[in-house]
């Protein structure tokens, strides 16, 4: 095998997903599986496994250098609250430090900078899976109805505001308001927190913020997600085509259908607009 794909991998199936298509593609894989996020169970999967603590840049590099990786992709989530206990290495030391303070998507391109400064490229995990991408359109036999349409398209505007604030990716809309939105919870915390205060259906839109990187973060939504709406009583969901992941589609569309939850792509072109201030 002549290349070599580094994962940095969060936990979820999305790891096991990129590194059984890079196998497939006949390429190496060797994966940094992150603390507490990581599923060792992938290490009977791949070529080369170690977990790293949050923070140890340096020792992650070093890692993926001497396994001779030319690619790295990220997949998978990270704990967030549990992420705020991070022990940075010196290398990530400098790189906070230079950063002030910066959000989520400011850390995560300082890191693919720090990578791609050492020769290797960071993809996205979609060069690997194009057909998890979320198609535009609607996705299930039941359309949103004209309620509904108008929460998604207030869902947008406000998901993308919060986004550009580097908060979350998602909210939850009910009659034009905003009931949740995301934050460091998580997005299945929030659907349960809206379904809380909703008393009675409501919509859940979920968006890349303005400007993210799209290689290293990507909104993502499958079968769990489902399950949640329909326990906390949301009937719609809004993804932005292109730019999330769908996991387990047909099963999580079958499901959308038996619990009478429409589900759509969403794309600026069909007059969901957001114009920063």
């Amino acid at each position: 095998m002549s290349a070599c794909v580094g994962i940095v991998a969060g936990s979820g199936q999305f790891p096991f997903m990129v590194a059984d298509a890079a196998r497939e593609a006949g390429m190496a894989v060797a994966v940094a599986g992150l603390h507490g996020n990581g599923d060792p169970a992938l290490s009977g999967r791949v070529d080369a496994w170690k977990e790293f603590k949050l923070g140890q840049l340096a020792s992650l590099i070093r890692f993926f250098k001497d396994n001779r990786v030319s690619t790295v992709v990220f997949a998978g989530g990270v704990n967030k609250p549990r992420a705020l206990d991070i022990r940075p290495d010196f290398r990530a030391v400098k790189l906070m430090l230079r950063l002030k303070g910066a959000g989520d998507d400011s850390i995560l391109r300082a890191v693919a900078g720090e990578i791609e400064s050492e020769g290797m490229t960071v993809a996205s995990p979609l060069d690997l899976l194009p057909a998890l991408a979320t198609p535009r359109g609607v996705l299930t036999r039941r359309e949103p109805d004209e309620a509904q349409w108008e929460e998604l398209r207030h869902g947008w505007n406000a998901a993308k505001a919060m986004g550009a604030l580097d908060v979350g990716q998602a909210v939850a809309v009910r009659s034009g308001m905003i009931l949740a939105v995301e934050a460091i919870e998580g997005t299945d915390a929030m659907i349960s927190r809206a379904g809380e205060l909703a008393h009675g259906s409501f919509t859940v839109v979920k968006v890349a913020k303005p400007g993210q990187d799209l290689r290293m973060d990507m909104p993502a939504a499958g079968l769990d997600t489902i399950r949640v709406m329909a326990e906390a009583g949301a009937r719609c969901l809004g993804l932005e085509a292109g730019s999330s992941v769908l996991f387990d589609r047909d099963a999580a569309l079958a499901l959308a259908g038996d619990k009478g939850i429409a589900v759509v792509g969403l794309e600026r072109g069909d007059g969901f607009v957001y114009e920063p201030a």
